[in-house]
């Protein structure tokens, strides 16, 4: 199997468009088979763990509400484009990941980890929940075929967040300063939301190449 790295953040618009193109590449290319692994990478890793109201945080990080305004109108056309309708106005709260990410670490054991991230990305952006909140992660869990009681009583305590942080600052020091970025093969670093065609290629390519 090919081994695809994935560094993202559950609360990153642009790694949902991103995960909704490389999934339709993949649909085009079922003979591909990646060996998927989600990395964690929080975008506000000095976030309170309450996590703060959204559009305070918005107009603090792009200067003031046109800033936000503007930066999420062209994120939302964006997501259109990819086929997915993102009321980002009725999106109360940026939360804190790091919760978020120790259950994206745990799914890898059981194999669950993309049923995990697509059961935050679309809990997050469309249907707007708390995902920083320990009863719906494992709520998430349960619908992502995972054990509820384990994962309730694993988020009431500290296991694997040094580990997580660990992971995150790793993928700093190798030179990610944003995410999504995908690793594909241990040999191409591809950052952003790549187009469905990109993907393709670049599965052409590494196929060649091992084979």
């Amino acid at each position: 199997m090919i081994p695809l790295d994935i560094i993202s953040d559950p609360i990153c618009p642009w790694c949902y468009i991103g995960k909704v193109k490389l999934d339709r590449a993949l649909e085009t290319r079922p003979d591909i088979a990646l060996d998927i692994h989600w990395r964690p990478f929080q975008l506000n890793p000095n976030m309170p763990a309450e996590g703060m109201d959204r559009r305070a945080y918005l107009e603090a990080k792009f200067g003031g509400p046109e800033g936000a305004r503007r930066v999420y109108g062209q994120i939302a056309d964006r997501a259109r484009d990819a086929g997915l309708e993102i009321d980002f106005e009725a999106i109360p709260r940026t939360p804190n990941t790091i919760n978020a990410h120790r259950l994206i670490r745990w799914a890898r054991v059981e194999g669950k980890q993309t049923e995990i991230v697509t059961e935050l990305f679309q809990r997050y952006f469309e249907r707007q929940e708390d995902i920083s909140d320990p009863s719906v992660l494992t709520d998430a869990a349960v619908t992502a075929g995972l054990e509820g009681p384990v994962v309730a009583k694993l988020l009431s305590g500290e296991a694997d967040i040094a580990e997580t942080r660990a992971e995150d600052a790793e993928a700093r020091q190798i030179g990610v300063t944003g995410v999504p970025t995908f690793i594909l093969g241990r040999r191409y670093a591809l950052p952003g939301a790549q187009e469905t065609e990109l993907w393709l290629r670049a599965f052409d390519e590494i196929t060649a190449v091992e084979s």
